[in-house]
């Protein structure tokens, strides 16, 4: 699914949003992003509506595990929310804008908030398996970059919202949440990094790496919403740790932490969700 107009975007968007009301009425302004094995939180929203994206027109297909594929409207107390249950990679069709595609859809549905959840690997040696880490800033090692119209650029700002980030450093420490503050370093993948990469990742200011994110979170904010994102380190990176690198163990490290994950996310929902 390549889209290379802008006009056909947009037409594409429409229908997707077309589909979605035929649904659900529900028009939340929050939205969560779920990154991999991290799905599970999805289903403690109360009076959910769940549309699998295979049912949505022109919405791009997972094809990933721990990647549910679902757009789910629900509550949490009294704040309604949008959840991605799974995201779609740059490296599942080599097309920018079919990984954009579920931002898109977010701004037409009126999302002004948006929570990026991830798995990564750690670089810093402050880092460890099952920590959680609120993103400050990230380095785009995508070498994409997103359509944008001239009024959608973004301008001379910070992309991770400032106030954002110190709601999730309130819950966590009301919770008693250990959490961590680091850089987020996006790559295309799918191959892991290589030692020598990530020690060009560490050099330049990384403390943690990924495979999504960057592009995302770019795209959300050049549209207006504000951003906050939270990394679960669910391995270490290449030559910091000997351990041979797989999917199996991000998605069995994030399972073990995903109670604590959802805490803290519950949290700053509650926080975000009536600020």
């Amino acid at each position: 699914m390549i889209r290379t107009s802008k006009s056909q975007i947009g037409k594409d968007v429409k229908e997707s949003i077309k589909a979605i009301r035929e649904h659900t009425s529900s028009r939340p302004r929050l939205a969560v992003i779920l990154g991999s094995g991290l799905g599970e939180f999805a289903d403690t929203l109360k009076d959910s509506t769940r549309i699998r994206t295979s049912s949505i027109p022109h919405y791009p297909r997972s094809t990933v595990s721990g990647h549910e594929g679902k757009l789910i409207f629900g509550r949490l107390d009294s704040i309604k929310i949008l959840v991605f249950q799974g995201r779609v990679h740059f490296y599942e069709t080599g097309d920018l804008e079919t990984a954009l595609y579920p931002i898109r859809v977010a701004h037409a549905l009126g999302i002004t908030k948006l929570i990026v959840t991830n798995a990564a690997g750690g670089i810093s040696s402050e880092l460890h398996p099952g920590d959680l880490m609120i993103i400050t800033d990230q380095i785009n090692l995508s070498f994409e970059r997103a359509y944008t119209t001239r009024a959608d650029r973004v301008r001379n700002k910070g992309l991770y919202d400032k106030e954002l980030r110190n709601f999730i450093e309130e819950v966590a420490r009301e919770k008693d949440i250990p959490i961590r503050e680091g850089v987020y370093c996006g790559l295309k993948g799918p191959s892991y990094e290589t030692a020598a990469e990530i020690r060009m990742a560490r050099h330049i200011g990384a403390d943690a790496v990924g495979m999504s994110t960057v592009n995302e979170v770019s795209l959300a904010v050049s549209l207006g919403m504000r951003v906050a994102g939270i990394s679960c380190i669910t391995n270490l990176s290449t030559g910091i740790s000997d351990q041979k690198l797989s999917h199996g163990e991000v998605t069995e490290v994030a399972n073990l932490v995903k109670h604590l994950f959802a805490s803290l996310l519950e949290g700053v929902i509650k926080v975000i969700g009536r600020s």
